[in-house]
């Protein structure tokens, strides 16, 4: 609920203003809120989404090739009005019908015909009776073959298919693998986006720091050439303080254009333009107390939570389905149909029926081996998944133990860094109290403040160490909020 009154929010302000995305729109984010702005509005998660939707269409696929299917057709034919000649094997000269039966009774007084009547001739077939001699006066005949249309309605439905069966489970895996993907780049996303965060909020705390440092030694030169003017220092101290300034003003110039760009980072992964003005509300300091990286220590890695052990484990299974499915190229397959024929237009030589029905019974027998080398195929891309699933396990359980390991190594660092900034600051206060008493040279200002802004750096990076060793614990572990 957050979540959802949060982006109603955020697309109502600029809606009431008559404006989108433009130049004036301003976005405040704390880090979560930039992860649910991200996971909605990223366009890597939004192709990751389709694919998912994709996947989707792709088993309702499968499915409906064993379902009832229906098809029309509507069929329309013109032969021209030719006419069909069809003889008995007689003369090509017609008889009329009283040549016809004067024909006939002739060929009926012969002896073998004596004892036939014409009852005879009509109970039986005329081929038993007639000899060549009746055959051969028997007229061609012709059919006139007219316009023929023709409306075709029919139903077929598959009755049994083991490959069938096996396809929809195999694609219910191929469904799971998009959405196990689709969770791997949110995560991919999510990692992104608190990634570009911690830069910003570090990039701005080094220049925070460092735009104090110039104050300070602004204030230094000020009262240096005071005491230059008052013949109380030289004036290789001033050149010296002024050599300093111009370098840090340089640094301080290169790390705000970078800050611009870890800005424009962010707002790439947020799915945002680059002419947003953008505010992170959270801070280093607290996000770094929240974080609390010495708790993840104590976590226990449980395999099975992994994305990416997760995505190989179906592929394993569907490697298995696949074995089932070429196995079931030996048995057969058993399909029905039903089909209605409307007749429109008919000629007088019409021999296809209205209705029709029937079965077919698709039985493999004899492949010359081509079924066993897929079946053996199968088995060993069955038998390659389960060994890159173990050595997927394998390489797991070490990089959670060097994750492990880098971040302890990167708390105790930040440890140490944390106590040197205190050293060097107080070293430096030091310097810069003798220097205003004339007790130190600008060299030795100059240097000790060199190495407070160098242990001010080390300990920044010691923090963005930290908060990157546990990031990729967190990702290992499926762990990021």
């Amino acid at each position: 609920m957050k979540r959802i009154i949060f982006i109603i929010i955020l697309f109502t302000i600029p809606l009431l203003k008559g404006q989108g995305q433009d130049t004036n729109s301003k976005f405040a984010l704390s880090l979560s809120e930039a992860i649910d702005y991200a996971l909605d509005f990223n366009k890597s998660l939004a192709g990751a989404r389709m694919e998912v939707e994709k996947s989707r269409h792709s088993l309702w696929e499968s499915i409906s090739q064993g379902l009832p299917h229906a098809d029309g057709t509507l069929d329309y034919m013109t032969y021209f009005n030719y006419e069909l000649e069809f003889s008995f094997g007689g003369s090509d000269v017609s008889f009329t019908p009283e040549q016809y039966m004067e024909a006939m009774n002739q060929t009926l007084s012969q002896p073998q015909f004596s004892s036939t009547t014409p009852e005879d001739l009509i109970n039986h077939q005329a081929g038993n009776f007639m000899d060549a001699q009746l055959q051969s006066m028997l007229p061609p005949s012709t059919i006139l073959m007219s316009d023929q249309s023709t409306a075709k309605f029919q139903i077929s439905q598959l009755i049994f298919s083991g490959q069938y069966i096996v396809g929809i489970q195999t694609a219910k895996l191929a469904q799971k693998i998009s959405e196990q993907n689709l969770n791997f780049t949110e995560l991919d996303v999510k990692q992104a986006v608190i990634n570009a965060y911690y830069l910003v909020l570090i990039t701005e705390e080094s220049l925070g720091i460092l735009e104090q440092n110039l104050q300070n030694l602004n204030q230094i030169l000020e009262h240096t050439k005071k005491m230059y003017s008052a013949g109380m220092a030289e004036k290789t101290d001033v050149d010296q303080l002024r050599i300093t300034l111009n370098q840090l003003e340089n640094s301080k110039n290169s790390i705000f254009r970078n800050l611009e760009l870890n800005y424009n980072m962010l707002r790439f992964q947020l799915g945002l333009e680059m002419n947003v003005d953008l505010t992170l509300t959270d801070k280093l300091t607290s996000l770094f107390e929240e974080l609390r990286p010495k708790d993840a220590l104590l976590n226990q890695f449980h395999i099975e939570s992994n994305p990416t052990y997760q995505i190989m484990k179906t592929q394993e299974d569907i490697n298995k389905k696949l074995v089932d499915l070429e196995q079931w190229n030996y048995a057969p397959t058993i399909a029905g149909f039903y089909a209605y024929n409307a007749k429109i237009l008919t000629t007088g030589f019409d021999m296809n029926p209205n209705h029709m029905a029937g079965l077919s019974l698709s039985l493999p027998i004899f492949s010359s081996g081509m079924r066993k080398a897929k079946v053996n195929q199968a088995k060993i891309d069955y038998r390659l998944a389960q060994n890159n699933r173990s050595i997927l396990e394998d390489q797991l359980e070490l990089q959670y133990k060097q994750y492990r390991y880098n971040l302890q190594n990167a708390i105790e660092n930040y440890e140490t860094q944390k106590e040197n900034v205190v050293v060097a600051r107080s070293v430096y206060d030091s310097y810069r109290l003798k220097f205003e008493q004339g007790m130190a040279s600008s060299l030795e200002l100059t240097q000790a403040n060199s190495n407070y802004l160098e242990a001010e750096g080390n300990y920044i990076s010691a923090v963005m160490e930290v908060l990157n060793a546990k990031l990729q614990l967190d990702k290992l572990q499926n762990n990021l909020e």
